[in-house]
């Protein structure tokens, strides 16, 4: 299931991720050093080294917005959500089609990390970039997704996806995986409109016995399907 997250980072959080982005001068990499043997042939563009320190103070402000984000934690159920990365693409550059790798080596502890879900936070307003468009396939088409800045979406990691080419200006975003307490994108999908049934129900004062019994299906589907 594809979901829109709006307003991930606010004006100021975006201005301080971007403003450390636009000064990284020799932090932006060719963005193939991190490609695996299928993305490595596709993939035109630059990225933030992990290591450095511009990565971990971006990384750092998109992780506390997160953590205060409730449709992120509804949509996504985050275990673990591995540092997020920065991109760049300027004019011909572009991501062909391609499937995220099924597992990464957190570098903050080494642990093997489960990509469940991908995520790609846009940070450049689309009115200043032609092309660019994120375009994720499912069992239900192509999907092309070109968000405001400071809005994410969040697609299953085995989706087929890619980044179209850049006719103009530049196209800056941030993107990250997820390893959910959910792995299976059907049920993370029926607890996420299950939990959001309950919030409009909340906001209507219905029947409250009715919206307890409902609380309590949704936890103990969670229990039954939390992977932890």
């Amino acid at each position: 299931m594809l979901i829109t997250v709006p307003k991930v980072l606010n004006d100021q959080q975006l201005s301080a991720v971007r403003g450390l982005l636009d000064k990284a001068g020799t932090a932006w990499v060719d963005g193939r050093v991190t490609a695996g043997y299928q993305g490595a042939p596709v993939k035109y563009n630059q990225q933030i080294d992990e290591a450095s320190e511009v990565a971990q103070q971006c990384g750092h402000i998109v992780l506390s917005a997160l953590e205060r984000h409730p449709r992120f934690i509804s949509a996504a159920l985050p275990n673990t959500v591995y540092p997020p990365m920065f991109n760049r693409y300027s004019e011909g550059m572009a991501f062909g089609a391609h499937v995220d790798g099924s597992v990464r080596i957190d570098p903050r502890d080494g642990r093997k990390l489960r990509t469940d879900i991908s995520a790609t936070l846009f940070l450049t307003d689309p009115a200043d970039y032609d092309g660019g468009e994120l375009q994720i396939e499912d069992t239900y088409g192509m999907h092309a997704a070109k968000l405001a800045a400071g809005d994410m979406v969040l697609y299953p990691a085995t989706s087929l996806h890619s980044v179209a080419a850049i006719t103009r200006g530049v196209r800056i975003g941030c993107f990250f995986w997820v390893q959910s307490l959910v792995r299976d994108d059907t049920q993370r999908s029926m607890l996420f409109d299950m939990d959001n049934a309950i919030q409009k129900l909340n906001q209507t004062n219905a029947d409250e016995q009715a919206r307890r019994t409902l609380v309590g299906c949704y936890h103990n589907l969670l229990r039954q399907w939390a992977d932890t």
